[in-house]
C-alpha cells in the first residue's frame, strides 16, 4: 500500500473521535526479503508482508492504547474501542496530550528507491551466492562462512491525529553480510564484512568480502597481552556501539527516569573539545533517515554535544511537556507501540585525517576492532564499562600483532573526555549510529 492510501486510514480512524478526547492513528506497512545461502546453497530464504495500525486515545489526563495487524475495516473499529477502554486503567498524567504541529517543515528527503521493486527474488540470491564465493576466493586461509546473507525492506507509514498531525513516509533499505571462518593449525579466527544501500544495485559485494576475509586473517596467531593502560582507538564499528550506548542516555526519557549519567549537567564540559554528537535524522547518508519521527513531527538536526559541552537532551512531546522543554522531533515507535525517545541518525563530527594518520602518531596502543557483552557491561547511571575486546597491537606509529581474550575498562564519561582525536572515515551502519575511527588515551587493557 501506498502512504497516502496508509493516510486515508488513519485519518478515517481519527475522524471517528468524540468530543472531549484526542485520538492518534498510526498505520504501517512492511515488505521483506531474507536470504541466507551456505555452501552454495540457500539455507533460508523469507518473503514477508505486514501492516498494522495503533491507535492512542486520550481522556481527562488519561492515555489507553491498542494495536491490530491488520488495516481490516471492522478490527479498525474494534482497536478503536478497545483503546478507549484501556483509558479507564491507566494513572493520570497531566503531561499527556498528543504532538501538535510546531511549524517545523518537514526535510525533503528521497530515502525510496523504485529499484528494489524490479530486482528479482533469483537475483537476490544470485548476490548472497557471489558474495559467499568472493569470501572464500579472497584468501587461502578463510576455510568457511557462518553465514551470507541478503535483506532488503520497503517501508511505508502515515500518522493523523486530532491535533492536526498529517505525516507520511516511505523508504527502502537493503544490505549483504558475511560471517567468515580464519584457520591456520588449530586455531579459527571469525570476521564480518557488509554492505547497505537504497536498492541493490549499488551494494558493493566486493567490499562487503574483503572486510569479511581481512578482519578473521589479521587476527591468526592472537595472543593475550599483558595487563597495561595504553592508547586506544576504536574502529568504526566499535566506535558506533559506544555512541549507541551514549546516545540511550541523552534521551529525556532516561532522564526523567533517573538512567542517565547526565542528568542535570546541561552546559557542562562533558567531553573533549573535539567532540561535536549529533543526531540528525534529515542526513539521506544515514541508514536510517527519515523525515518524521514516530508522532508524525518533522525531524530535525539536534546537535547533543558541542566543542564537548553538553547542550540538549532529545524529546518526544511528553518528555518535553514534563520537563518544560519541547520535541526534539526524536519520537520512535513502530505500530504496536506508544512513542519513545531516542537517537535516529546518530554520529560524531569527523575530524579532517585518517585513521593511519593517527596511528602514526601512537607509540604504544591498541586498535580494538570488536566488542563482546557491551551492552550487558555498561552501568548507564555510573557510566562505568567492561567489555571483552579483540585487535591489534599498535607500535611505534604501525599495527602490529593481533592480540585477543582482552578486557577494556574505563567510564563513558572518562572516555568522553579522554579523546585525543576523531577521525575522517564516519561510515554508516545498518544502526541507529554511525561509526568513525576515535582516539581514547590512557584506557586499562587487563590481559594476561
Amino acid at each position: 500500500m501506498n502512504p497516502e492510501e496508509l493516510l486515508e486510514i488513519a485519518q478515517r480512524i481519527v475522524n471517528w473521535g468524540r468530543d472531549g478526547e484526542q485520538v492518534e492513528a498510526i498505520v504501517g506497512h512492511r515488505q521483506e526479503t531474507e536470504v541466507r545461502v551456505y555452501k552454495g546453497e540457500i539455507e533460508s530464504l523469507s518473503v514477508a508482508e505486514s501492516q498494522g495500525v495503533g491507535i492512542r486515545v486520550i481522556t481527562n489526563n488519561r492515555q489507553g492504547f491498542a494495536h491490530a495487524g491488520t488495516l481490516d475495516q471492522k478490527v479498525l473499529a474494534e482497536t478503536l474501542a478497545e483503546a478507549r477502554d484501556n483509558v479507564v486503567f491507566g494513572s493520570p498524567d497531566k503531561f499527556f496530550g498528543l504532538a501538535e504541529p510546531d511549524g517545523v517543515a518537514p526535510p525533503k528527503l528521497n530515502l525510496y528507491n523504485e529499484a528494489l521493486l524490479q530486482v528479482s527474488t533469483e537475483a537476490k540470491i544470485d548476490m548472497a551466492l557471489e558474495l559467499e564465493r568472493a569470501v572464500l576466493a579472497g584468501d587461502p586461509r578463510i576455510v568457511g562462512i557462518e553465514s551470507a546473507d541478503y535483506g532488503d525492506a520497503l517501508s511505508a507509514d502515515a500518522i493523523a491525529t486530532t491535533t492536526g498531525i498529517r505525516s507520511t513516509g516511505k523508504d527502502t533499505s537493503c544490505y549483504l553480510t558475511a560471517y567468515s571462518l580464519a584457520s591456520e593449525g588449530d586455531e579459527i579466527q571469525t570476521g564480518f564484512g557488509f554492505s547497505v544501500s537504497r536498492e541493490p544495485g549499488t551494494l558493493d559485494i566486493a567490499t562487503a568480502a574483503s572486510d569479511a576475509v581481512e578482519r578473521a586473517t589479521r587476527m591468526l596467531g592472537a595472543t593475550q597481552p599483558a595487563t597495561e593502560r595504553v592508547t586506544v582507538v576504536l574502529d568504526p564499528f566499535v566506535s558506533a556501539q559506544f555512541l549507541g550506548i551514549i546516545g540511550g542516555t541523552l534521551s529525556g526519557e532516561a532522564v526523567l527516569k533517573g538512567r542517565s549519567l547526565f542528568a542535570n549537567r546541561l552546559d557542562e564540559q562533558v567531553a573533549a573539545t573535539s567532540v561535536t554528537l549529533v543526531d540528525d535524522p534529515t542526513n539521506p547518508d544515514a541508514f536510517t533517515a527519515s523525515d518524521a519521527d514516530g508522532e508524525g513531527l518533522a525531524t530535525r538536526r539536534n546537535q547533543l554535544i558541542g566543542g564537548g559541552q553538553l547542550e540538549k537532551f532529545l524529546h518526544n512531546s511528553y518528555t518535553g511537556r514534563r520537563s518544560g522543554s519541547t520535541s526534539t522531533g526524536s519520537a520512535v515507535r513502530g505500530y504496536a507501540s506508544t512513542p519513545g525517545v531516542g537517537c535516529q541518525a546518530l554520529s560524531l563530527v569527523p575530524g579532517e585525517r585518517l585513521p593511519s594518520e593517527l596511528i602514526a602518531e601512537i607509540d604504544n596502543g591498541v586498535l580494538i576492532q570488536g566488542v563482546s557483552g557491551l551492552h550487558s557491561g555498561v552501568n548507564p547511571v555510573s557510566g562505568d564499562f567492561s567489555t571483552g575486546a579483540e585487535g591489534l597491537r599498535i607500535r611505534n606509529g604501525e599495527l602490529a600483532e593481533p592480540v585477543r581474550e582482552i578486557t577494556i575498562a574505563s567510564t563513558l564519561q572518562r572516555m568522553l573526555l579522554d579523546v585525543t582525536a576523531v577521525g575522517s572515515d564516519l561510515t554508516w551502519l545498518p544502526m541507529n549510529s554511525a561509526g568513525v575511527t576515535i582516539v581514547v588515551a590512557e584506557v586499562t587493557m587487563s590481559g594476561a
